[in-house]
């Protein structure tokens, strides 16, 4: 467990905090609402509504939270009934929400609910596919810092939510040194003495492209060694450099890896691989709400 660094990966986003969701929620309604909603003021005041969220496809959700805070804050009265939780898997057709309350706010707070949520369970949905390709190996998927603007915490919890694990939350967590940090810097083994003396405490990961780069990120005390873009024979190797040395380091594998090869490159003995499509490459899950208005 080399520079205490192991729990870093392992970082579990376990639930969006109130006051972060309520805030996410909130700039989405500014945005869509700015003056108010002209549309929904041609249904009368009183018109009450009810309505049922369903999946057009199969998916993984996440996002109930913000669904339920988009509501909540155009509407306390409005009630919402889920039938499933976030991580569930849902098949086509499936109903997800049952919705009962005055119409204006529900149509108001649709298509803001209904984006928080097909976003993020397109991103679990997208991390479950790269988990279940390594299934049976010891290699864990991670998300990465490539998030929407705004959503960090939210689609790192999606990635939980589809079984991934967390990589470093933001740049004040962990230090990450990439080709540009090495060249600012010297060398591989100045910028992680750097690092050791700057941030004491935090784990220190070093990108490497080539044998000779990780070489020198295991001298220098590397907690982990990103190998970014390395053929599949290069990673082998790596392995096994690093297993001689007593694998004090964690190897991470990233760069043009897809669901096509990424079980290749988990077999090559790597500890993690981190897919930056998990978050921004996602496509959006198809949800539609279907209303029945009452008297």
């Amino acid at each position: 467990m080399h520079g205490g660094f192991i729990s870093r990966p392992a970082l579990l986003i376990e639930r969006v905090s109130r006051d972060i969701v309520a805030r996410q929620v909130a700039a989405a309604l500014a945005e869509d609402l700015g003056g108010g909603d002209v549309t929904a003021a041609l249904v009368p005041e009183t018109q009450q509504v009810r309505a049922t969220v369903y999946a057009r496809e199969a998916a993984i959700v996440c996002g109930t939270d913000w669904v339920e805070a988009t509501f909540k804050q155009l509407d306390e009265a409005i009630r919402l009934e889920w039938l499933v939780t976030d991580g569930a898997r849902i098949s086509v057709d499936m109903p997800l929400l049952k919705i009962a309350g005055s119409a204006r706010p529900i149509l108001t707070g649709e298509r803001t609910a209904l984006n928080f949520l097909q976003t993020l369970s397109a991103t679990a949905t997208a991390a479950s596919r790269y988990v279940e390709a390594v299934a049976g190996t010891e290699c864990r998927i991670l998300d990465t810092r490539k998030t929407l603007p705004g959503l960090r915490l939210a689609q790192k919890y999606a990635a939980r939510c589809g079984g991934a694990q967390n990589h470093r939350l933001g740049l004040y967590d962990m230090v990450l040194i990439k080709e540009n940090h090495i060249i600012a810097a010297g060398s591989i083994g100045t910028a992680i003495a750097t690092a050791r003396r700057t941030a004491p405490g935090l784990p220190v990961e070093v990108e490497v492209e080539t044998l000779e780069e990780l070489d020198q990120a295991l001298a220098a005390g590397a907690d982990i060694v990103m190998l970014d873009e390395l053929p599949l024979e290069d990673m082998r190797v790596a392995v096994a450099r690093n297993r001689a040395t007593g694998a004090r380091a964690r190897l991470e594998a990233s760069g043009s890896i897809t669901l096509a090869n990424v079980r290749e490159v988990a077999l090559t003995g790597v500890d993690y691989i981190s897919i930056g499509g998990i978050t921004k490459h996602v496509q959006a899950v198809d949800l539609s709400m279907r209303f029945e208005f009452t008297p």
